[in-house]
């Protein structure tokens, strides 16, 4: 992440945000799943596994919805020049949350959370170099890792500034979930329409010429 531009990092941070956002909602929604953090449902479809019941395939359908997001967004992103990559992935993230919002209108509350997580799986290919994921958004194991390996490492001048954005990027995410949480108490699934109009709006700040990524 230290090989990007600071204003790379606030884009990062406010798509972490984001995906707080939506993962609030939708583990608010689901009862206890998670429609960004695939760990958490890795674990719960384990559990769930020798626990019985629906959860372990719950689970298991979600983690696979994602990982169809992913791809979704890795193949329409390659298709892309390596300017529009990020703004073209940014904007359908936010189409599939636009989606999803407006299912959750129609009474499919299912649907919709199938394209929220769609959306976060898509999300993850914004950002990439020599085509791998470069900043994880939805995930914060690793961020929070090389975060603590940073601040190892702050009494070297040459390293001094390099743990500011990874805690940038964790609380994004947290932030985002804060709200999440806020909005699904007021507008339950509906609040999706939300994330939708923001992520409209960070596709549009991608677009500017001074986040073209090389």
């Amino acid at each position: 992440m230290t090989r990007y531009q600071r204003h790379h990092w606030m884009l990062a941070a406010a798509l972490a945000g984001l995906a707080g956002f939506v993962d609030a909602i939708g583990f608010l929604e689901t009862g206890g799943f998670f429609t960004a953090f695939m760990s958490g449902n890795s674990t719960r479809m384990a559990v769930g596994a020798v626990g019985g019941g629906s959860a372990a395939g719950m689970a298991a359908g979600m983690i696979a919805t994602f990982v169809a997001g992913v791809t979704l967004g890795a193949a329409i992103g390659n298709r892309c020049t390596a300017r529009a990559r990020l703004p073209v992935t940014v904007a359908l993230v936010a189409a599939l949350l636009a989606l999803a919002a407006g299912l959750a209108m129609a009474g499919m509350p299912m649907g919709a959370i199938g394209c929220t997580l769609l959306a976060m799986g898509a999300e993850n290919t914004a950002f990439q170099r020599e085509g791998q994921v470069s900043i994880g958004l939805t995930y914060m194991t690793g961020t929070l890792v090389k975060l603590g390996q940073a601040l190892a490492r702050i009494h070297q001048r040459e390293h001094r500034g390099e743990w500011l954005p990874y805690l940038l990027l964790w609380a994004g995410l947290v932030s985002g979930a804060l709200m999440g949480a806020l909005a699904f108490q007021s507008w339950g699934l509906v609040a999706l329409w939300v994330s939708a109009g923001l992520g409209l709006l960070l596709a549009g700040v991608a677009s500017l010429p001074r986040f073209a990524i090389e």
